[in-house]
Parts: structure tokens; sequence; C-alpha cells
């Protein structure tokens, strides 16, 4: 049975989607844009919203008692693939050895106008 997951740790959803839901002892995260989940506000630099984009992530592993180290793959949107140079470092201070699978993808546009998504598939253990 899928249960879907609600928590304030990550920004409410802002469609008509859940923050994620929990399958078969998978966690299948929606993607995060850089939106403070308190104030719902987005830094413009591209760093402060990759920054708050993998805290977010936290606070939705943080809400099923998952850690990083419990994800399995991620996808990366950016409007500009020359900023995957900074994904990739952050990435690698965020992950450790293995790191998760990834896909990488540049879109001509995410929601309100953020410049960087990420969403994640975690395994419980």
């Amino acid at each position: 049975m899928m249960r879907r997951v609600d928590t304030k740790l990550a920004p409410a959803a802002v469609g008509t989607y859940s923050q994620g839901v929990v399958y078969g002892g998978l966690c299948y995260f929606s993607g995060q844009i850089g939106l403070n989940p308190e104030t719902m506000s987005m830094e413009e630099s591209f760093e402060g919203q990759l920054r708050q984009v993998l805290k977010n992530v936290d606070g939705l592993l943080e809400s099923e008692g998952l850690k990083r180290t419990d994800v399995i793959k991620t996808t990366i949107f950016l409007t500009s693939l020359q900023d995957f140079g900074m994904v990739n470092s952050a990435y690698e201070n965020y992950f450790s050895k293995p790191y998760p699978a990834r896909s990488c993808v540049e879109v001509s546009a995410l929601p309100r106008g953020a410049r960087v998504e990420i969403e994640v598939i975690a395994a419980k253990k």
C-alpha cells in the first residue's frame, strides 16, 4: 500500500502532488526547489537555491527516518548546464562514496523561476 509523505521539514507542495510517497520500502520524493519551508520564499543566487534544495532533501529524508546514505538515485534539473560544476561540487560534499546513481538535465524553466530542482529516491533498510 502506498503512503503519502507529509512534513513541515520541507516546503509544502505547490501543486497537485505529494511531497513524496512510500511504497514497498522505497521513498519517492518529489523534486525540491530552493523554497524555504517556513517563508516559502527563495533566494535569487544559484548557490543559495542549491543550499536550500539540499536542506529540503535532508528534511524529507529525516521525516522518514532516512539518511543521505539511503539515497539510491537522484535526478537534477538545471536551467543552465553551466551550473553543473557547482552542482557536482555540492553533490560530492553532500553525499559520500558510493554516490547514488544520478541523472542531470537542462530544462527551459522550473517552477517559481527556480534555477535548480533535485528529486531523490531512497530505500528503507
